[in-house]
């Protein structure tokens, strides 16, 4: 570890707000904060703040969960927190990020103690490709899906006025905390999937206060992946597809711009490119506010339990699956969006292994 300078100086103070209903824009700061989760083999967990090619460390905590919990307790806001907390300790972030140092990313945002109180959630229906794509799907069954005629209840009704309630959004389950993936780890195609697709999109990470109200952490680049396959068989099956792994990072953005972010998302195979497409999100390009859907997932009793962790994907713009791409074991999929940090890259691992019987058993 070598010194860095340290400007504690520079470090915003705007206050930590919980997440709310209201009609008010949170996402237009004027500095964003960059923050990264590693793992040594030696000396543990750390968090560190990512400027340029350093990782600064922080000390006195071991996760994004903690330094949110200390912010919390104290009032504080997080960028408050983070510039209390910096040490004069770096790394080099190239090296950690291409896996050529002893230590390793994880993923953006999880609960560092028991995965299992990590809820990972997701939103679908919120980008007028998404709702062509799905459509593609299942218009041979009705001229108008039911997924279209939800993106249009979106676009009528998601963007609700000041202090209102907007319409529900689709809603589904992805996993608990163990299904997470960093940058660079695989994802998995298991023995019973018919396939794995790539879809880029932004996640929220959320944590949940002793009072029980949520609390947003930042948002995170994210490759929601799912079985585009299983789900094309029949629209009810879209709850199977989405229980795979996924992957988010490298980067948790504290104070993140979201109102019209602009990205590519890739699919590599060895040094060829054989698959890319621009995509956009943010709210000016989706049907419901952010606000809309932390609403409807918070409204429910069960997702505010004080010290949960969320992780809830807001949906899709552009997938490979959509233009007919079919991946290959060893495919890197590559996703990166403009101020959300370095791209998010995972390999694609597709088990050899044949389906094996579960058998459930008397107690």
């Amino acid at each position: 570890m070598c010194e860095y300078t340290d400007r504690r100086d520079a470090c915003p103070t705007r206050p930590y707000s919980p997440f709310a209903i209201r009609g008010m824009n949170p996402f237009n700061q004027s500095r964003m904060i960059r923050l990264v989760q590693l793992k040594h083999p030696k000396h543990g967990r750390r968090v560190a703040v990512a400027e340029d090619n350093s990782l600064c460390l922080l000390e006195g905590v071991n996760s994004i969960f903690r330094l949110a919990e200390a912010a919390i307790e104290r009032s504080s806001s997080l960028a408050k927190r983070i510039s209390a907390s910096r040490s004069r300790e770096s790394l080099d972030y190239d090296a950690v990020y291409s896996g050529k140092s002893s230590w390793r990313l994880l993923p953006a945002f999880d609960h560092p103690d028991e995965p299992a109180r990590c809820l990972v959630t997701g939103t679908g229906l919120t980008h007028r490709k998404s709702a062509e794509n799905r459509q593609a799907m299942h218009s041979a069954t009705a001229p108008v899906s039911d997924s279209l005629k939800m993106y249009q209840w979106g676009m009528e009704g998601g963007r609700p006025a000041r202090g209102k309630i907007g319409v529900a959004p689709e809603w589904f389950y992805k996993g608990c905390g163990t299904i997470l993936r960093a940058h660079g780890e695989p994802l998995e195609v298991p023995a019973f999937a018919l396939d794995g697709g790539d879809e880029a999109e932004v996640a929220g990470a959320y944590l949940i206060d002793p009072s029980g109200a949520p609390r947003r952490v930042g948002l995170v680049l994210a490759n929601e992946f799912s079985d585009h396959v299983h789900e094309r068989q029949n629209y009810l099956y879209l709850a199977h597809s989405k229980l795979r792994t996924c992957a988010i990072g490298p980067e948790l953005i504290v104070d993140a711009d979201f109102r019209d972010a602009r990205g590519t998302t890739r699919i590599l195979r060895g040094r060829k490119v054989v698959w890319s497409k621009p995509f956009a999100t943010g709210e000016k390009n989706m049907c419901h506010t952010v606000a809309n859907l932390g609403h409807h997932h918070f409204k429910y009793p069960a997702h505010r339990r004080p010290g949960d962790v969320h992780i809830h994907f807001f949906g899709a713009d552009a997938f490979s699956f959509g233009d007919g791409v079919k991946l290959e074991n060893g495919d890197v999929m590559e996703i990166e969006l403009a101020g959300f940090g370095r791209a998010l890259r995972n390999p694609l691992e597709v088990t050899s292994a044949k389906p094996r019987l579960v058998r459930v058993g008397p107690i």
